[in-house]
């Protein structure tokens, strides 16, 4: 359980509470040096029954707690807890780069990932949201979550292979994270790739950052690695002896780092038993609860409270 702060720079309004403390002290002291002009305090404090003069620590502590919610409320504090869960949300992210049409899986890398993927989706129960996306040189979206099985079928069939280079897990990640920022359950991505990120200036820090962003939003990225490690590349003749390369430390580091599973996977049994596992594993996930509604209540309540007492207890005699 942890909280986290959207709008961290309302933060700096805290230095608003030594001068609310300061503004009170210097009030009541200016108070008392008029109330000592009344001399008859015996008279006064049987009419009230109170003590004259008191320091009003209760008022004080009363409008610090409603400046304290007032400035966590527009900072937007999330809390974070982990609990069971009925359904995951996901997002389907397949590589359709060039690499993908290596065919140590017949026909293709890629037929296979969208076969398994199919799959995958009428095992899941009704109400999971399945988002698609494909990636290559850059990420597109094919499908946002949604609930039709029928919908996220038809997206992971209409994915086609992309002749251009590169391979952007990186930008998968990051744009996976941001299709499940308004899911209510848990969040999972599911990368079905060989792993070879080709995509970026400075590769490794590209994955890291991603890898950071989606821990972030309590993403859990899972990766199944198709093929083996010197398949033949598809979209070459063979007496090319060209291999398409398979990068198990990336997918490995990525999972890891988000709480995720990664699978090695030679043949069509290994996806079909990677999806089953992500199954089993995914019970649990870290919901979020928005705080800001609960402490404008509170804010709200408490102005309340102050009122009734200055009407009340703190009265002011003419």
């Amino acid at each position: 359980m942890y909280i986290n702060i959207t709008n961290p720079h309302y933060l700096w309004l805290l230095f608003s509470v030594p001068f609310l403390i300061f503004s009170h002290l210097t009030l009541l002291r200016y108070n008392q040096y008029r109330a000592l002009r009344f001399a008859n305090f015996a008279a006064l404090k049987r009419v009230t029954g109170k003590k004259i003069l008191s320091k009003n620590y209760i008022m004080l502590t009363l409008r610090m707690l409603i400046l304290l919610s007032l400035i966590f409320a527009l900072s937007r504090p999330v809390l974070w807890y982990e609990s069971e869960v009925s359904n995951y949300d996901y997002v389907i992210a397949i590589d359709s780069s060039a690499s993908m049409s290596a065919q140590d899986f017949q026909p293709t890398r890629l037929q296979a990932a969208k076969d398994t993927a199919s799959s995958f989706v009428d095992s899941l129960p009704p109400g999971a949201r399945i988002g698609v996306i494909r990636f290559a040189g850059s990420t597109f979206v094919e499908l946002i979550p949604d609930k039709s099985k029928l919908k996220v079928k038809q997206a992971i069939d209409d994915i086609t292979l992309m002749r251009a280079g590169g391979t952007d897990i990186p930008g998968s990640i990051i744009t996976g994270s941001n299709l499940l920022l308004n899911s209510m359950d848990g969040r999972g991505i599911i990368l079905l790739t060989d792993g070879s990120n080709t995509a970026g200036t400075f590769l490794q820090d590209s994955i890291d950052e991603a890898t950071n962003y989606a821990r972030d939003k309590n993403v859990v990225i899972h990766a199944i690695g198709i093929g083996s490690e010197s398949g033949p590349i598809g979209y070459l003749p063979e007496y090319y002896n060209i291999s398409a390369t398979y990068n198990q430390d990336s997918l490995e580091t990525i999972t890891e780092d988000t709480g995720g599973l990664f699978f090695y996977a030679s043949d069509y049994e290994d996806i079909t038993a990677s999806f089953s596992n992500i199954i089993n594993h995914d019970k649990t996930a870290f919901i979020d609860l928005e705080m800001t509604f609960g402490l404008t209540a509170l804010a709200l309540v408490l102005v309340f409270i102050e009122w009734g007492l200055i009407n009340t207890r703190f009265r002011r005699f003419p």
